[in-house]
């Protein structure tokens, strides 16, 4: 179970009236230098955290735009040790760093030394989204005990008492996928979405925050005031793609957050 005390984290996502934005970067998309250059960009505009992706050969819940950034990454040899470069490089900044990865890569590289090295450079928390949580440990536990926060993930197709149960396991924050699907740049958020995030709040603290299809003014706009926080990905990754840094839209998106500055 996770500690009583809240975390560097969990303080920097719960909303005071507005919505907080977590954006998301590739590590080594399109190179470590560049993403570097990036992520120290984006933690000076006001986001409340940022994802860094751990780049994986078989990304199962990411839409086209993250795989090919993270196939770009892999391909300019970005590794495990190199994406906890660019997190170290981005945390200086003061910003809370959570990595986003799959199991495989962390199970390959050794848990207790990827959590060991992952405190080290000051990451803040770690989400795993192929990591349930009746398999998390020891996983889990050697992240928890280096000081990291468990972020896990309900779905739309959650059962209630399963959330209940995830909720119990995280720290830092709940995250909620908006849809029963991979990740990507999508018109409209899906219906259901507010009553997912009520059932969510009502079974935990924490803060809640969602993902997965958030990249419009409108869609924050509509997630005022229903959760603490939302995630963009996909968005910024397809802007890097084309050699822009992500921050103006960023920016923009902060103004539909009402944090905007």
């Amino acid at each position: 179970m996770v500690a009583e005390t809240s975390s560097r984290l969990e303080n920097a996502v719960r909303a005071h009236g507005d919505l907080k934005l977590i954006a998301y970067i590739m590590a080594g998309h399109p190179s470590k230098k560049r993403s570097i250059e990036v992520g120290k960009r984006l933690a000076g505009t006001g986001i409340a955290a940022l994802e860094i992706g751990i780049p994986h050969s078989d990304p199962l819940a990411d839409g086209p735009i993250i795989q090919r950034a993270g196939q770009k990454a892999l391909a300019a040899g970005t590794t495990v040790a190199g994406a906890l470069e660019v997190a170290e490089a981005v945390a200086r900044e003061g910003i809370p760093v959570v990595l986003m990865t799959y199991i495989n890569p962390v199970l390959a590289y050794d848990p207790r030394k990827f959590a060991a090295e992952a405190a080290q450079a000051g990451v803040a928390g770690v989400i795993v989204p192929d990591l349930p949580i009746e398999e998390a440990e020891p996983v889990a536990g050697w992240l928890r005990s280096a000081s990291l926060d468990t972020v896990f993930m309900v779905a739309p197709t959650t059962p209630p008492d399963r959330i209940a149960t995830i909720a119990s396991h995280s720290s830092g924050f709940v995250y909620c996928v908006t849809v029963t699907g991979i990740t990507g740049v999508r018109r409209d958020l899906p219906e259901g979405i507010a009553e997912l995030l009520a059932e969510v709040r009502k079974r935990t603290t924490l803060p809640v925050a969602a993902g997965f299809g958030i990249s419009r003014q409108d869609h924050l706009k509509a997630l005022r005031g229903k959760l603490d926080a939302a995630a963009v990905g996909s968005a910024i990754v397809d802007e890097i793609d084309r050699a822009g840094d992500g921050v103006s839209l960023v920016r923009e998106l902060l103004k539909a957050c009402g944090t905007g500055r």
